[in-house]
């Protein structure tokens, strides 16, 4: 089963993460998605993936997050869209296989998927 890496290769976990992979000779896709956006749907099936509320995804030490979005009450769908329009808000790195998928925040969290 493909495992997908959503990565920032300016985030030092997420680059972690991709280490974590080579070294354990793991075939991976990386997805680099500052450059290529992420839709409403892929960010859906990675919240569900993750069975998480859309708010935990977003993080919260975030510049946008503080202009933007610091204490308000948004809805699920108001969250995924922030994400879409400001998406250094998603946490990373997410490690997708099949339908399971963790945030690769301490990287050991990645083996609960091998």
């Amino acid at each position: 089963m493909e495992i997908k890496v959503f990565h920032n290769n300016r985030c030092s976990k997420s680059r972690s993460a991709i280490d974590f992979l080579t070294k354990k000779k793991i075939s991976f896709e990386t997805i680099e998605y500052l450059k290529i956006p992420l839709t409403t749907q892929l960010i859906t099936e990675l919240i569900r993936k993750l069975g998480i509320p859309a708010k935990e995804l977003i993080r919260t030490s975030e510049a946008d997050y503080n202009t933007h979005f610091k204490g308000k009450d948004l809805s699920e769908a108001e969250w995924i869209e922030a994400m879409m329009k400001f998406p250094k808000l998603i946490e990373r790195p997410i490690v997708v296989r099949g339908e399971k998928a963790v945030i690769g925040r301490p990287t050991e969290r990645i083996s609960e998927l091998l």
